[in-house]
């Protein structure tokens, strides 16, 4: 009863902060025309057209930096500052909400759909939380990594909800903390850069109009996918190895082709090629985007259609 007052009170205060960076994002767009000079002359390069392409500047691109740190505090700034800090205070309530679920249960809180998108979305939230604690300027594109986690919230407490209880006995094994719990952070990690790609896609056509005319430039969004999808990268590389084995140990065999082990798999073939185009002279713009947009697409694939559909070794939805 607890864990679910708490989730339903950490998407209350998600939607609250979704409304504030909304309010702040507005209030940006309507000062674009008198600020357009000024950041111009602030990002240099980094800011062109947003059909311009992105100067060549080395497989990690141009350093991030914070673009507005010599502006005057503004009401946008006041509208966001107000939305990090209900940010923060959601994510609490939802680490609360996951914490009070494994004591009810009496186990590791992984054991269901439920229970593993409301982590996923935690700690998508929480990346983004440190993002946004080194680069501030970044905050323009909060909106939209609330975004897919409201949604992912509401869907688990709604279609994907289940009660509290035991998991099935070939979960019980300490290979659930290991494989589960990584293969959860780095899924969750991996949806800021998928965010961070469509934006930059989307920055970089020159469509959306006033929709995107106050976001970072393409250069920035481009280095902030790389430089996540960096650290998420080699963690879920260990959460499907770790899978593998604890596949032997329940199984008797590493590897057998079920369909989530196949997308886990595809997902991770999708992401070395994101991470070695983005190195590749020719790749590193567009294309590469295009790339990282379809890891994360594999990856929801995995956690919803796989999970949901298709019967397999990993059918324990709780649904």
């Amino acid at each position: 009863m607890y864990s679910d007052r708490l989730f339903m009170a950490a998407v209350g205060v998600y939607v609250l902060a979704m409304a504030l960076h909304a309010a702040e994002y507005a209030a940006l767009r309507s000062a674009q025309p008198a600020a357009a000079p000024a950041e111009a002359v602030a990002v240099g390069a980094t800011s062109a057209s947003p059909g311009a392409a992105v100067p060549d500047e080395g497989p990690g691109g141009p350093d991030l930096s914070d673009e507005s740190a010599a502006r005057p505090r503004t009401r946008a700034d006041r509208l966001g500052g107000a939305a990090v800090n209900l940010v923060v205070l959601a994510a609490l309530l939802q680490f609360g909400s996951i914490v009070t679920r494994g004591l009810a249960a009496d186990r590791w809180p992984l054991g269901n759909m439920y229970e593993f998108t409301s982590a996923v979305c935690l700690a998508a939230v929480v990346t983004w939380l440190v993002v946004l604690r080194r680069l501030p300027a970044l905050r323009a594109v909060a909106l939209f990594v609330l975004l897919p986690v409201v949604i992912l919230l509401f869907l688990g407490g709604t279609v994907l909800y289940a009660r509290a209880a035991p998991v099935v006995p070939a979960l019980r094994s300490y290979w659930l903390v290991v494989h589960v719990t990584t293969i959860t952070v780095s899924s969750g990690l991996l949806l800021v850069p998928g965010v961070a790609s469509l934006l930059f896609l989307l920055r970089r056509s020159g469509r959306g109009g006033a929709l995107v005319d106050r976001l970072p430039s393409a250069a920035t969004l481009d280095r902030l996918a790389y430089r996540t999808t960096i650290v998420a990268f080699p963690l879920y590389t260990f959460g499907v190895i770790a899978g593998a084995i604890w596949a032997e140990a329940a199984w008797g065999r590493f590897w057998g082709w079920d369909p989530k082990e196949t997308v886990a798999f595809v997902a991770w073939v999708v992401y070395a090629a994101y991470l070695h185009a983005r190195a590749t002279a020719g790749w590193r713009t567009g294309r590469a985007a295009w790339i990282n947009v379809a890891g994360w697409a594999v990856v929801l694939f995995n956690l919803f259609f796989i999970n949901m559909v298709v019967a397999g070794l990993h059918s324990y939805a709780g649904i």
